[in-house]
């Protein structure tokens, strides 16, 4: 086997559905869609992109309670180089023309989708890695004063701050510095989004205590215990020295 062991297996799935969903959240944030009518002002709209952020911060979590502060912080940087890969790789291909056969998707119909501005993923990529930082901070802050008690404190508290951050920098850099939205829209876009991943947020919050759970069964209670005990050591231990 190419892992050496379960605990290894357990950071490779996290750090799947971490990453996933963080790429593709960008690479489908340019789409927005209607939910309806909202205060009788017209359709409610949002980027689709926000969807899967919610599971990003989730997996966040766990890997926190499992990996500590490394963890997250080594995977967050590793998945803002694959992101900022994943642009280079998509302004080539912008860059590159459609043959005359390719007449579903043009050079403008795949530009108009992929082709997002040097303002929106530097924006996204700030965005991403602040608000992992400070989900990280809270995350530990919350844990240390319950004790390791209350998962659903640390895991919700972390994801309100953080996500916050994330939605007020990505737009205010990819869209308010730039001039592309005045100040008004600006709060009042951001603080949609940020309704809409703090709701599914909340929904989810369910979710962790199932991975918990089924992580605790792969890997035996006793030694999951175990991972968790040493994985906060370390972190606090880290925290301190910081």
């Amino acid at each position: 086997m190419i892992f050496s062991s379960r605990k290894d297996i357990v950071f490779i799935v996290l750090a799947g559905f971490f990453i996933t969903n963080a790429v593709v959240a960008e690479l489908i944030g340019s789409k927005l869609i209607a939910l309806g009518p909202f205060f009788g002002k017209g359709p409610f709209i949002m980027s689709i992109g926000i969807i899967p952020w919610p599971v990003v911060f989730i997996a966040t979590d766990i890997i926190n309670e499992y990996f500590g502060t490394k963890g997250v912080r080594k995977l967050s940087l590793l998945t803002a180089g694959l992101i900022s890969y994943t642009f280079i790789l998509l302004l080539f291909a912008t860059r590159v023309h459609a043959a005359p056969i390719s007449a579903s998707v043009n050079d403008n119909q795949f530009n108009a989708v992929f082709g997002q501005s040097m303002w929106i993923i530097v924006g996204s990529i700030i965005a991403f890695l602040t608000s992992q930082f400070v989900d990280v901070f809270i995350f530990w802050l919350l844990r240390d004063k319950t004790g390791g008690k209350m998962m659903w404190l640390r895991s919700t508290g972390s994801t309100v701050v953080s996500q916050l951050v994330d939605t007020f920098v990505v737009l205010g850099i990819a869209f308010w510095l730039p001039g592309k939205m005045s100040t008004g829209i600006f709060f009042n876009t951001a603080l949609t989004d940020y309704s809409i991943k703090l709701i599914i947020a909340i929904l989810l919050t369910p979710v962790i205590y199932v991975v918990h759970h089924a992580i605790d069964r792969y890997l035996g209670v006793e030694t999951s215990h175990h991972i968790i005990k040493q994985s906060a050591e370390q972190s606090l231990h880290h925290k301190v020295e910081e």
